[in-house]
This record gives structure tokens, sequence and C-alpha cells, in this order.
């Protein structure tokens, strides 16, 4: 077969959550992608969700963002699926709506948008690309319990069914989503998350005097990311570190429980739950960090883990997943076993002790970044997966 070049793409990127939007990982991907496309000379159009203070129709960055506003029929509230089929359909809605603008591919992001990914496909006749951030499955340890986490499992097996190429973030991922979904390997391509330097840098912050013994971690606070692992670590130091201190910024349905566990264990002066922290402040505090900490029991990839780094701070992470693949051989951060907080204690307060290895590990994580996950490069090869949907 002949492959056609195609040298510009105009691709219909659907995401359930959009800056301002942020609920997890995924808008910062989106955005990330969709602005780095734009750069690279490519017509993207992002079809999300609305949130209050922000237009529906509007340019940022090069990027059209349209925003639906799902006025959902009466639903129950424990209904997930039924909610995100509902505001499915007014995405399907807002993208039919756009005028003199056809895409050549739709990349839909994650099973909340499977529903308008494969009916816009067949709308616009163009093939249907799908990144799996995450399964359903791996959350649960490689198993599927019944209810929830299963209809959520035959969405994502569907939605890689009904997708030309598939797209995962890591060569984790990829197994997981080949072997879970029964794929053929050549349908699912690699492509890793990115992180925008200059985003985490900002060269009118004033450089800390000194580091402080603050451990800084955040994310969604859900079992599998690890806090639990984390807050027992900083127990552990008391004693051993003096003045140390942990941030744990993010919200989440495990929070509650999270700080039962700090009240229970006694930490709680220790460990601090700081609820959504806006990037600008989450990066001064990365900033007087001794070390960031990425605890997760389960990871498809880590992008915080690159943000950590990307803002200068010492990186530890759990050997898991995507994880693993970015700190592995590159000396750009530490690992430690997933779960187990003796070994996490001792790595954070190895890092805190030695100010030359926190150095060496903050210019490694600085050119692991420039080398491999520069949004500009994954921009590139994500055109490469869309071609290939395209001239198959």
């Amino acid at each position: 077969m002949v492959r056609c070049y195609v040298p510009t793409v105009r691709v219909l990127m659907l995401s359930w959550e959009y800056p301002p939007l942020v609920v997890g990982g995924i808008a910062a991907h989106v955005e990330g992608l969709a602005r780095a496309m734009h750069r690279a000379g490519h017509d993207v159009v992002v079809c999300s969700l609305h949130h209050p203070g922000v237009p529906d129709d509007t340019v940022v960055d090069g990027v059209r963002v349209v925003r639906a506003d799902p006025a959902l029929p009466w639903l129950p509230d424990d209904s997930l699926v039924a909610r995100m089929a509902s505001a499915n359909h007014q995405l399907v809605q807002l993208a039919a709506s756009l005028r003199d603008w056809r895409p050549d591919v739709v990349h839909a992001h994650d099973w909340l948008v499977a529903w308008a990914g494969d009916t816009l496909k067949t709308l616009f006749g163009v093939p249907l690309v799908a990144t799996i951030h995450a399964t359903e499955r791996g959350r649960h340890g490689g198993h599927v319990p019944p209810g929830l986490p299963g209809e959520v499992n035959s969405i994502e097996w569907w939605l890689t069914y009904q997708a030309r190429e598939v797209i995962a973030c890591s060569r984790f991922m990829v197994r997981e989503v080949v072997q879970g979904f029964e794929l053929p390997p050549e349908k699912v391509h690699l492509v890793p998350n990115g992180v925008d330097v200059d985003q985490w840098t900002r060269h009118d912050d004033a450089p800390p005097a000194a580091r402080e013994p603050l451990v800084v971690a955040w994310g969604r606070i859900q079992y599998e990311k690890g806090f639990q692992v984390l807050a027992r670590a900083i127990g552990e130091l008391r004693q051993r570190v003096p003045g140390i201190q942990c941030v744990i910024a993010g919200r989440g349905t495990y929070l509650a429980e999270l700080q039962t566990q700090l009240d229970m264990e006694g930490v709680s002066d220790l460990v601090h739950l700081a609820g959504f922290v806006s990037d600008d402040d989450l990066r001064l505090l990365l900033r007087r960090s001794g070390c960031v900490v990425i605890p997760s029991l389960y990871e498809p990839f880590g992008i915080v883990a690159l943000e950590g780094m990307a803002a200068g701070a010492p990186t530890i992470v759990a050997r898991t997943g995507g994880l693993a693949e970015i700190v592995e051989g590159t000396g750009a951060g530490v690992l430690f076993e997933p779960g187990n907080h003796h070994e996490l204690a001792d790595r954070i307060a190895e890092v805190l002790a030695d100010a030359g290895g926190a150095e060496q590990l903050r210019t490694n994580a600085a050119s692991l970044l420039r080398r491999t996950y520069s949004w500009d490069a994954i921009a590139a090869a994500t055109v490469e997966v869309y071609r290939t949907a395209v001239t198959d």
C-alpha cells in the first residue's frame, strides 16, 4: 500500500475536561497536545463541557474550544453511565453544529466521550482514534468487580473496538490495553504524555533561600493514588527528620477516609490536606519543597511526576506502571516499592539529607524532559497515528 502524506490534519478532540475544568490528568494532556498541534500547523477543535465563567466558544492559544452545557434530563444520581451517555448527546449536537468545518479525524479521550466519538465518526465519515488514559481493570488490580466497574470496562472495550487506532501512554498501558481488550498489537500505539516546562518554571519567581523539609504530593485523592502510604511514611519520619511537613493537594472520593487515617494515626499535624490548589500556588510550593512524592499503587503514566520534575523538585515515585518507565535507569528520580511505607520513608530521608544528590536528580530530570517529553514531539507522534488512521 502506498501511504499518501497529509500535510495538515483537521482534528476534532473530545474530552470530558479541558482547563480550567480539571478533574484529573486528561485536561492537561489534551491542552498540551492541542496547543502543540496548532504550533505545528494543524487545525484543532476541542469539544468539552461547560465551565462557569468560561465562554462556550473561544480560541485559546490558536485552539478553538467549544463547550457543551449538558442540560441533562432527570436521572438518578447513582446512574453514572446513563448520565455520561446523556451528556454525550449534547457533545454530539455541539460538534454537529460547527459551521464550515469538518474534521479529518475524531480523537476521543477515554470512555467518558465514547458515545460521542462513535457517533461523530459516522456523522463526518472519518476515522475515530481513541486514547485510553487508564482502565477500570487496572484500577482494580487486574479484576473487574460487578456493578459500575464492569459497566465502564465494557464501554472501554467497545471504544477500542470502534476506534480505527488506539493510543496508550506507556508500554505498561499498551500491554494492558492489548491484553485486556484482546486487540491486535498493531492497532495500539505508544505515545507518552508530555509536560510544558515553561508552565512550571517562572523566571520572575524568586529562588528559595534553601529548600525546606517539605514533602509535596498532589492529584486525585483516590485509593489507588497511594496517599495513605505517604501519610504512614511521614509519620515514621517524625523523629528522624526535624521539622518535616507534608502537603497533599487535590480532591477526590477518598479524601474523607484519608483524613480519618491521619487523625487516627496522629499525623494530622504533619500531613496537611490542602484541597484544590491552583497551578501558581502549586508551583510555589514545589519551589520550596525538599522533594515530591508520587506514591501511586496503580499509575498508567504519571504526568504529575513530569510536572514535579519540570518544577525542579527532586522526585520520588513508586515503581509501578508508567512511573517506573519514566524514571528507571534515568537518574531523574528515586524509586520505591509501591505500598511499602518503610522504604518510602527511607528514600525521603535520603533525598532531604543529600543536597548534592538532590541537585543531580534535578539536572538529570531537566535533561530527560527536553529529550523525551516535550509536547511538540508528542504531537508529532500523535499526528502520525492520525495519518495511519486516515490513509489505511
